[in-house]
């Protein structure tokens, strides 16, 4: 089972490229972050020629999270991130397909920090951490996939000390990751890379993907017993490299469900 999380960066105009991905790797889940497009304009007709079937949340020129399941229908298990009922962003769906519980997340950015959004995007951070807790304790195997504009260390940056101000690396941002971590989430990236330079992020500006400097943000986290199938792991690194490009890559897992012990 290939399981794909994708920072889209406006679905509308990314479609394009969307689909020759989903035509050329032909994930069985993919994970989107940032549709950039209101409810009714997900491109659900494309989708579904593409041999897909998909739920989303949509919300206008902001955030916006999806989940495409290849041959058969997500079952939206729930829709939005519990623990404040006033968050209207739109950056949080699961679905269960084919006994995978598949949790879509687009963590807030917090720039500029300190200040009111890295306020928001720590508040949002710990509601996850509660919501996850809850999902390991109830025994079901999860993933974690998304954007969680989060730097987890020195290793997934690739200047460190540039980037100490920055709410994506702050020491709060770092510690509430390793805080969800030591629930016993497993890095699925890191785990198969385990000392490798590996990102999925690189900035439009200053030609930062042709120097390679890069962020790993984007990250799929396996519970205890998903943890035990995976094979695989990687980033569709040359995805960034074409014409008009999301500013992320997608970044995938293998699982061999026979190994996944229920």
């Amino acid at each position: 089972m290939r399981i794909a999380t994708f920072n889209i960066n406006g679905i509308g105009s990314r479609l394009p490229a969307l689909l020759q991905w989903l035509e050329e790797t032909q994930p069985d889940v993919a994970c989107l972050q940032e549709l950039k497009a209101p409810q009714e304009k997900f491109p659900d007709a494309a989708i579904n020629e593409a041999g897909y079937q998909a739920l989303w949340i949509g919300q206008k020129s902001w955030n916006g999270v999806a989940i495409l399941a290849r041959g058969t229908t997500p079952v939206e298990v729930r829709r939005g991130l519990p623990g404040d009922d006033a968050d209207e962003q739109s950056r949080y769906l699961e679905a269960a397909i084919d006994g995978v519980l598949v949790a879509c997340l687009y963590l807030p950015n917090g720039n500029p920090s300190p200040g009111p959004k890295f306020d928001y995007k720590l508040a949002w951070f710990a509601r996850l951490i509660t919501h996850a807790e809850g999902l390991l304790a109830s025994g079901a195997p999860v993933v974690l996939a998304g954007d969680f504009n989060a730097i987890p260390t020195e290793l997934d940056v690739y200047k460190p000390e540039r980037w100490v101000t920055d709410a994506l690396f702050r020491p709060e941002t770092r510690e509430a990751f390793h805080r969800l971590m030591a629930q016993g989430w497993t890095d699925a990236l890191r785990t198969m890379h385990p000392d490798e330079h590996i990102f999925t992020f690189w900035d439009y500006f200053r030609d930062a993907y042709g120097r390679d400097a890069g962020l790993r943000i984007d990250h799929l986290l396996l519970s205890p017993m998903l943890a035990g199938g995976l094979t695989a792991a990687n980033v569709d690194r040359d995805v960034r490299g074409r014409v008009k490009p999301s500013d992320h890559a997608p970044t995938w897992i293998e699982l061999d469900m026979k190994k996944i012990i229920r």
